[in-house]
């Protein structure tokens, strides 16, 4: 029983290892067909033309058991990377140029996998024609030769271009650009020409019809033939693509001129190794009339001196003899050609050979490096060297092992314009090359990895300008000279108000022109208006914070700056606008939903209502009556809010006979709506008393009946009137206080007062608006008891308070002697009145002493003059200072 136990047991055992071991699956790309940007590149196809760095394509999987997974792509060995892949995106990127007509599709091996399980699949990617090439043209140079006879209309030659681009880029028609060029008298002249013609499709050239070739006008004619294409898509835009020949047409003679020596001047060269029978040199002359040839007979007139001989028919001078025996260094040599005719020999022509005596030039120039004779050199250097710095990786030196004339010769780099330079420049016998720096920012490794220079030395003054070659190749090595670049110089985006948390903003983008880790950019953001916002350090999005909440009432615009920086810390900046977008999430609002408002007939009352949205048309809003008790008898305008009674009501009879009750105060239901989408409306109920325009009147009522809907204008106003009023007072009493101080100073003197009868004046200020009949108050003074009082009159307003003038104290107790001398106190009295009064003031003023009295009177009339108040206060201080002074001895 126990081992029954036991082998059931490691049975159990052994099927659950079995079966977690089969729950392991690989995982799969998604097969989304052709056309598809995303899954397992099958059956992808992409176009020639896409630039490098362009995010082509995304590999794009799943795991069975959920696990991530992480891509990958590889290609045969020895052929070249054109893709790369970010392994957790997926995300290709073409890393390498694309043509066509070299390579027409790629085989990559793209992988996925879980951490634990690879799935590698084979897949071909198709690369699709872009109209690139230009048409080439086959068996240049096009040079023709036709008799001047030639028929009009005949064809002459047939040009031949082809375009390997495919569809309607590789299609080729002609046209001509035709230049006639007319040479006469060793002169070209450059006129238009017609007489040829060619077929757009074949590219046969012929002779135009009603045209014919004339050999002693013109021998030559060059036409220019354009191959064009189809025409096709490049880089996004259509563009139609060219190339031009030149054709040549000779137009042949028949036999009329002289044979013509090719080449002329003729000059040979004996040196010190050549032995009789040696060639020194072959003439070659042409018989004139091109189209039917005589053959010429060459002979030696004179100069030769026994020493040379030439070949009646090809031409070719020998040694007859050997150097050593020829007594000159110049020999000159007539040479005569002849055409062979059937009259023997016709027109003929001469010509001189120029032999010179020289030594042998037998030795080219040679380049050796360490391990000798060398003709390529190989230099691995960093891009960007300093600007005059030697190539000191380069040992190079140039041989010539011939003597004088012979061994010299000039050194010259041919390559990339004014990146190197050679020194030195010419070389007799031997010299040390030197290369230099001559333009560091052209050796820059994004541009090209290698850079290839023949270096050449080529003799100057042999005849054989014997030369050399040496190729030297520099492979450059990149460096972080670099910076990030962004896309734009600034980003403006727009977000909607009330958007959620992490929503995306806006992507920057930023690239790196280096190579590796120094190409790889990183973001981050920073400024003042950057806190609601977050950016992906490798992506570029920027979306908002998960706990950011955007209102466009609050604030609408924001700006901050993104900082892009590679690996060693260099960086760029751009500056990002966000605009939030207002969204209509806010009702029109009445101060209150309850009001009440006074309506003079004839005269509108307005209403108010306030959107808090912040742009057009959200807080736009519109008026309207929903209902009115009762109804039909107002209107509203829908723009202002201005209620007003219907044209027809114009008199409160009217008003009072359109109701039973005879109430003349109605409800008016108001709707306040804006013309957001959606559209947001509020109520409140209107109040209105109705009143006659006549029942106030003057400028008070007049302003109250303007002020009725906005109290706080009246209560300033009458805090104004206040306040002035006030600030009047306080510089009359301070000018009044200063002469009091001056009066003070004269010694008294013993006085009898003698008592006038009791005669009130006083002194009356009318506001200057309101009734002409009402006054604020008036200040009276006595004469008995020298008091001031101030007694307010009534007003039928309560605002504002009535001015009042300060209160002096009363006089001390009079205490009459019978031996006093009497002395009468003066009474001054004076009257300020409104602009519908008098406006007069007066002042009257009287002394015991000299009974003189003085009395003046406003000039103008046109109101109150403060300097004469301050003038009239001052006498009465004064009179009443002396008048007290009179009770002390």
């Amino acid at each position: 029983m126990k081992s029954m136990r036991k082998k059931q047991s490691l049975i159990l055992l052994i099927s659950l290892c079995m079966s977690m071991a089969q729950s392991d699956f690989a995982p799969y790309f998604y097969d989304n067909g052709a056309g598809s940007s995303n899954g397992n590149l099958a059956l992808f196809s992409i176009s020639e033309d896409t630039s490098v760095g362009t995010h082509v394509y995304t590999l794009n999987g799943s795991d069975p058991e959920g696990e991530p997974v992480t891509y990958g792509m590889t290609f045969d060995k020895g052929s070249r990377d054109y893709f790369s892949v970010e392994p957790k995106s997926g995300n290709v990127t073409l890393i390498e140029t694309l043509d066509r007509e070299v390579q027409d599709e790629i085989v990559a091996f793209v992988s996925i996998t879980d951490g634990r399980n690879k799935v590698v699949e084979n897949v071909r990617v198709f690369i699709t024609d872009a109209n690139d090439e230009k048409p080439e043209f086959l068996n240049l140079p096009f040079v023709v030769d036709v008799p001047e006879d030639a028929a009009s209309g005949s064809s002459i030659y047939r040009v031949q271009a082809i375009d390997r681009d495919l569809g309607s880029g590789g299609s080729v028609t002609y046209y001509l650009q035709e230049k006639y060029l007319h040479q006469l008298s060793f002169r070209l002249q450059s006129t238009p020409s017609t007489k040829f013609t060619i077929d757009g499709h074949s590219g046969v050239l012929r002779i135009r019809a009603g045209e014919s070739l004339d050999y002693e006008l013109s021998r030559t004619h060059f036409v220019t033939v354009v191959a064009k294409d189809g025409g096709g898509k490049y880089h996004g835009k259509y563009q139609v693509m060219t190339s031009t020949a030149i054709i040549t047409i000779n137009v042949l003679d028949t036999q009329d001129s002289p044979p013509v020596f090719v080449g002329t001047p003729y000059f040979g060269f004996v040196y010190e190794v050549s032995v009789p029978g040696s060639e020194i040199f072959t003439v070659f002359a042409k018989d004139g009339d091109q189209n039917n040839p005589n053959a010429i007979h060459y002979s030696i007139l004179s100069g030769s001196d026994g020493f040379f001989s030439i070949n009646s028919t090809s031409g070719c001078i020998s040694l007859t003899s050997f150097p050593v025996q020829l007594r000159n260094e110049l020999y000159e040599i007539k040479v005569k050609a002849a055409e062979v005719g059937p009259d023997r020999f016709s027109d003929y022509s001469v010509t001189t050979v120029t032999i010179r005596v020289v030594d042998l030039n037998n030795h080219p120039p040679t380049f050796y490096g360490e391990n000798g004779q060398q003709n390529h050199f190989d230099l691995t250097m960093y891009e960007h060297p300093p600007e005059g710095e030697i190539l000191r990786g380069l040992k190079i030196t140039v041989n010539d092992s011939d003597q004088g004339a012979n061994a010299k010769f000039r050194l010259l780099l041919v390559g990339p314009s004014r990146v190197l330079r050679v020194v030195p420049q010419t070389v007799l016998n031997e010299a040390q090359v030197t290369i230099i720096v001559e333009n560091s920012s052209a050796i820059d490794y994004e541009k090209h990895q290698f850079l290839t220079f023949k270096l050449l030395a080529v003799e100057i003054d042999t005849p054989e300008r014997f030369s050399a070659t040496a190729d030297i190749v520099i492979n450059l090595l990149d460096t972080n000279d670099n910076i990030p670049k962004f896309s734009s110089e600034f980003y403006i985006a727009r977000i909607p108000e009330n958007s959620p948390g992490g929503s995306n903003v806006i992507s920057v983008t930023a690239t790196d022109s280096d190579s590796g880790l120094w190409g790889e950019v990183k973001y981050s953001i920073y400024g003042s208006g950057a806190d609601l916002f977050l950016i992906h350090p490798t992506s570029g999005i920027i979306y908002t914070q998960p706990w950011a909440s955007l209102d466009a009432e609050v604030k609408s615009k924001y700006n901050f700056y993104v900082k892009a920086e590679d690996t060693e810390g260099k960086y760029s900046l751009t500056e990002v606008f966000v605009t939030v977008l207002d969204q209509n999430d806010h009702s029109p609002e009445f101060n209150q939903n309850f009001l009440e408002k006074t309506m003079i007939i004839g005269a509108p009352v307005k209403i108010e209502a306030v959107d808090e949205d912040a742009e057009e048309p959200n807080n736009l809003i519109e008026y309207s009556i929903m209902k009115a008790d009762p109804d039909n008898i107002f209107d509203i305008n829908t723009s202002t809010g201005e209620i007003k009674l219907k044209p027809f009501i114009k008199s409160m009879e009217i008003v009072q006979n359109i109701t039973k009750n005879k109430d003349c105060r109605w409800s008016v239901v108001v709707q306040a709506r804006d013309r957001g989408s959606p559209s947001f409306s509020t109520t409140a109920v209107v109040k209105i008393d109705i009143m006659e325009a006549n029942r106030l009147k003057g400028p008070m009522a007049a302003f109250l009946m303007q002020s009725r809907d906005n109290p706080m204008k009246a209560l300033g106003l009458a805090v104004s009137i206040i306040t002035v009023i006030v600030l009047v007072t306080v510089v009359i009493s301070t000018i009044v206080y200063f002469r009091n101080t001056k009066s003070n100073r004269i010694t008294p003197a013993r006085r009898i007062i003698r008592r006038r009868p009791k005669e009130q004046h006083s002194w009356t200020f009318w506001p200057r608006f309101g009734r002409s009949d009402q006054s604020f108050g008036k200040f009276f003074i006595d004469d008995d008891t020298s008091d001031i009082h101030n007694t307010k009159l009534s007003s039928p307003r309560a605002k504002p308070p009535t001015p009042s003038a300060p209160v002096l104290p009363p006089p001390p107790p009079v205490h009459s002697r019978s031996s006093e001398r009497l002395r009468s106190v003066p009474t001054v009295s004076g009257s300020l009145a409104s602009r519908n009064t008098s406006r007069s003031s007066s002042w009257r003023a009287s002394k015991s002493t000299d009974g003189s009295q003085k009395s003046g009177q406003n000039k103008d009339g046109s109101g109150i003059s403060s300097a004469l108040v301050s003038e009239l206060k001052m006498r009465i201080e004064q009179k009443i200072n002396e008048a007290n002074q009179g009770y002390y001895y």
